[in-house]
């Protein structure tokens, strides 16, 4: 019997399997040929190009995007082959303008890193964030996720002398800077993507390879979304030199792509990235469709007559299996963008392999149209493919062909007459034709392996979600800007951008560009909030952030370090707080509207009402001095009725403080707000409450729950432990003057108070104003209706640091995302001269100079110091130790002066893995305090988002009880470290 259930079980068990198994095929057969959904690009391109935009346009208006060397990078341009015309080597190229700059900071990583870093993986780094920014999302909200990475990337010796001998503190980051494989899992790594990565090098295909990988691993799959692209960039002039040798550098280092005067190739530089979705998972989660990958295919060229030789056989098969994947005829292509390099002999192979295929079996009054981009800014080679996909997913979007530059006429190597393939020698539309557009697009890479898209026209766009319509809400008379960087100059910088697509389209309408804000782009330190009811008002606003000059409508500010708490004044003035509008917030804000309802039901059951008017008609039809003077009992209701309601519309707009503190009729509000009091009770409380009455009796009579947050009360002046909340004795007589709540919120670390009242009340209930920049107390304004009044309070908040839901302020508008400027990256310069000596006091060129002096050990006996000033003068010890945590930590991320003077007066807030400390840092740094102030920090609180002011907060900790030992008589070297360690 036993073995028989055994079997049972068994047999159970593999069916259970089998029909998983079915079930997955089932899955994997049915996207097998599903399209791919591009949803967001970006690039960088020769000719300023810095976005898809730009590309467009530089191709559009028909610009050579090709200059003379840079002379930014120390190459030896005198001393280049050729020392006579005829044999003088091309001097030109397509070159990135600002190819070693770099915005260390924003990604965490420190100087002496970002000096040692390939400037492929610096530039890989930025427009991987453009192109989910491009995407309209917000690219923190990809952390975790099973997001790819796929990028193509070949090797270019960056700075080589460096290699051969490391300058001083730069050994530890060579290795990483310098190895391809590092680019796609550094991606990886600074998101917090948990799909496959890798990089790839098939040479000039690369970059297509790389698409083709991702698009095959989200059909599997293996990741829901992916990042697919390439980049090329030129640290020397290694590569000119070669193919001048080679006899097949262009002359002036122009593409003549597929044209009679064709000479050779120009080289050129480049980066774009792709973001690549299964079309029903970009459908399902709102996102907009550029354009479809419907089907791709690599393969290699085998045995030719060379290595590097191109194979017309491969070619023209790459491009039928390319059309199978896509389930697509050759003469449902439009066009393709070639690899066409100007390679003398590569470019006729490829000319015959598309007529060969593209170019039979259709007419010659629509003839497979052929281009390339190559002619505007070169052959940028790993990133070359991924530029063409995104030349031609605008030129979908656009509905027009561009012009092939630089052809004088069609090159007669090529036999045209064997199929119908024309040269796009002049730009032309590219009209509907009742099918959607496509596209190929070859690359071609010198080690054999070449690649093959086919692009199609995105379908038509679905509804995409925007704030669930709410046809019970009015539309504000203002509605929010958000606004955020790493820094406050990036901060003006991107008011700035923002500033000029206002200018430049003038038809964006204020609700779209503030949710696009608020939903689609990432929350940093640095904030500013602007509040408007106008294109016009909105511009004079970003005139004011760019001045850093902020208005009663704008608000910034920078991220505080600490926590966040709600305050609930009470007092006896029979007004209510924040002056008045409260039927246009209800309008405004339903959920502010239907717990008032609620609340006030609640009072009207047990109050004496003699007003003979329900309260909430009293407080929505009334005056603006609230429901009636002369009526205080009335008036102290409709404050707790009012606060609880706003504490409501505090949470719909995502607010959950840390704790909440009251006074007077306020800590009922509180406790109410915590958890511990239901509705009714905490009514029933405020009825007694109002009659002065001794509360203890109802007290006695409510249920008691356990409180969610911390409850600092105004009847103790301190945090009310959570059983002595939940006591009849903690509410026991009647109303006394409140105790002030100010310090107890800071000394429990409160770094934003929102009070819900008027700004005099509020700081009545927190006592004497202290000077302290490390607080920010924002209140209802009693001069500003609301719901301006209320926006106010949010945006004030929100600018130190509390996090804020803006999507309700936006119900009602219809508003929907829209494309707003990228992030404003600030750029510093970081490069390695070829011949950097091996040690000296610096390194490094342009803005920045990185020393790389090592640590230097503290005085004799400050750590002893420091100890007895823990005890004595416990401030003092902390700023001593934080000046010496900061030279410490500076000195290890090599910022130079101008970056220490930034850095030092927030120094104390600052999370240490925020501004470059890596694990190879920390290790030091815990070295460090081990050794020169024998104090222990471990690893994981170095690296997991410890403050300096943390850091320095647990050193002193120790030292003062170095200090209790040593007062007890024992000297430092008798206590031993171990007894110190907390």
């Amino acid at each position: 019997m036993a073995d028989e259930e055994i079997l049972r079980g068994y047999l159970k068990r593999a069916t259970i399997e089998l029909q998983e198994a079915r079930r997955r095929l089932r899955e994997l057969e049915s996207g097998a040929g599903e399209p791919l959904a591009i949803v967001g690009m970006s690039c960088r391109f020769p000719g300023d190009v810095s976005s898809p935009d730009d590309l467009w346009r530089l191709v559009a208006e028909e610009r050579d995007a090709i200059a003379a060397f840079p002379d930014d990078r120390g190459w030896p341009v005198n001393r280049l082959l050729g020392s006579s015309p005829a044999d003088a080597m091309s001097r030109q190229g397509g070159f990135l303008r600002d190819g070693a700059g770099f915005d260390a900071a924003f990604f965490g990583i420190g100087p002496r890193e970002a000096l040692a870093m390939d400037p492929q993986q610096r530039l890989m780094l930025e427009v991987a964030w453009e192109a989910v920014e491009h995407a309209r999302v917000d690219p923190t909200t990809l952390a975790g996720t099973s997001t790819g990475v796929y990028l193509g990337l070949t090797h270019s010796p960056y700075a080589p002398g460096a290699y051969e001998s490391p300058p001083a503190g730069l050994e530890d980051y060579l290795p990483t800077g310098s190895v391809s494989n590092i680019a796609s899992g550094r991606v990886a790594y600074v998101l917090d993507l948990k799909g496959p990565a890798l990089t790839v090098d098939t040479a000039c295909s690369s970059s297509l390879v790389a698409l083709h990988l991702a698009c095959q691993a989200l059909r599997r799959q293996e990741c829901t979304l992916a990042l697919a692209g390439g980049v090329a960039f030129m640290s020397t002039p290694s590569v000119f030199v070669e193919f001048h040798r080679r006899q097949a550098l262009a002359r002036d280092g122009r593409c003549r792509s597929f044209a009679a005067a064709a000479d050779g190739m120009g080289f050129a530089e480049g980066v774009g990235v792709l973001l690549v979705e299964r079309l029903s998972d970009a459908r399902r989660n709102g996102h907009r469709v550029l354009a479809l990958v419907r089907g791709s295919a690599i393969n290699q060229d085998g045995a030719t007559n060379g290595m590097a030789a191109p194979n017309g056989v491969a070619q023209q098969e790459v491009i039928r299996r390319a059309l199978a994947d896509a389930g697509l005829s050759a003469d449902q292509v439009d066009a393709v963008e070639a690899h066409g390099s100007g390679s003398v002999f590569g470019d006729p192979v490829e000319a015959e392999a598309l007529i060969g295929t593209y170019g039979q079996d259709r007419s010659t009054d629509e003839p497979l149209w052929l281009g390339s981009y190559k002619s505007n800014v070169g052959h940028a080679a790993a990133a070359a493919g991924v530029g063409g996909v995104i030349k031609m997913v605008m030129a979908m979007c656009h509905g027009r062909l561009p012009r092939t530059l630089h052809v004088d006429q069609p090159s007669p190597l090529i036999n045209w007459s064997e199929g119908a393939v024309a040269l796009l020698t002049e730009s032309r539309p590219w009209p509907e034709t009742g099918r959607p557009r496509r596209a190929g697009v070859t690359a071609i890479g010198a080690s054999g392996t070449n690649a093959h898209v086919i692009l199609e026209q995105a379908p038509p766009e679905e509804t995409l979600p925007g704030p669930a319509p709410d046809t019970s809400a009015t539309v504000p008379s203002v509605l929010p800007w958000v606004l955020s960087a790493r820094s406050a100059p990036a901060l003006r910088t991107q008011a700035g951008r923002l500033a000029a697509l206002l200018d430049s389209e003038p038809g964006l309408t204020p609700a779209d560009v503030g949710f696009s804000l608020a939903t689609t782009r990432s929350l940093f330190r640095h904030r500013a909030v602007l509040l408007a009811g106008s294109t016009v008002e909105f511009r004079a606003g970003l005139d004011a952030v760019m001045a850093d000059d902020p208005t009663d409508q704008v608000f910034t500010g920078a991220r505080l370090s600490g926590a966040t708490a709600v305050l609930f004044p009470g007092n006896s003035d029979p007004g209510v707080p924040g002056g008045g509008g409260w039927r246009d917030l209800s309008a405004a804000f339903p959920r502010f509207g239907d717990s008032l309802t609620e609340v006030c039901a609640e009072l009207d059951v047990r109050l004496d009402n003699r007003a003979g008017r329900p309260l909430r008609s009293l407080l929505l039809d009334g005056d603006d001095a609230g429901p009636a003077a002369g009526h205080p009992r009335l008036g102290e209701a409709a404050r707790f009725a009012l606060q609880t309601a706003l504490f409501q519309l505090l949470g719909s707009f995502g607010i959950v403080p840390d704790q909440v503190a009251g006074t007077g009729i306020g800590e009922i509000a509180a406790a109410h707000a915590a958890g511990v009091l239901s509705l009714p009770d905490a009514c029933a409380l405020v009825v007694t409450y109002l009659r002065e009455e001794d509360m203890r009796d109802t007290a006695g009579k409510v249920a008691f729950a356990f409180a969610a947050l911390p409850v600092v009360s105004g009847r103790t002046g301190t945090t009310v432990a959570d059983e002595r909340l939940r006591s009849p004795d903690h509410w026991a007589g009647a109303p006394y003057p409140a105790q002030p709540l100010g310090d107890p919120l800071r000394a429990r670390g409160v770094a934003r108070c929102l009070g819900l009242g008027a700004e005099g009340e509020v700081a009545d209930a927190l006592g004497p104003p202290r000077p302290d920049t490390t607080w920010h107390v924002a209140a209802l304004r009693a001069d500003v209706p609301q719901p301006v009044g209320f926006l106010r309070l949010l945006a004030e908040a929100h600018v130190q640091g509390t996090s804020v839901d803006w999507r309700p302020a936006f119900a009602g508008t219809g508003a929907r995302p829209t494309d707003l400027p990228t992030y404003a990256f600030e750029h510093r310069r970081y490069w390695l001269d070829p011949g950097i000596p091996a040690a000296g006091p610096d390194v490094g060129a342009g803005s920045v100079r990185v020393p790389l002096a090592g640590l230097g050990s503290v005085a004799p006996g400050f750590a002893d110091d420091v100890a007895r000033l823990a005890l004595t003068d416990p401030p003092a010890a902390r700023q001593a130790l934080l000046a010496e945590l900061f030279a410490t930590t500076t000195a290890l991320l090599g910022l130079a002066d101008e970056e220490r003077d930034d850095r030092r007066p927030t120094f104390g807030a600052v999370r240490l893995n925020e501004i470059g400390l890596d694990s190879l840092m920390a290790v030091r740094l815990r070295d460090w305090l081990q050794t020169d102030l024998r104090s222990d920090v471990p690893l994981d609180r170095l690296l997991g988002g410890a403050t300096a002011g943390e850091v320095v907060d647990l050193v002193c900790a120790q030292l003062a009880a170095r200090g209790l030992v040593a007062t007890a008589g024992e000297t430092a070297e008798e206590t031993g470290f171990e007894v110190l360690t907390l």
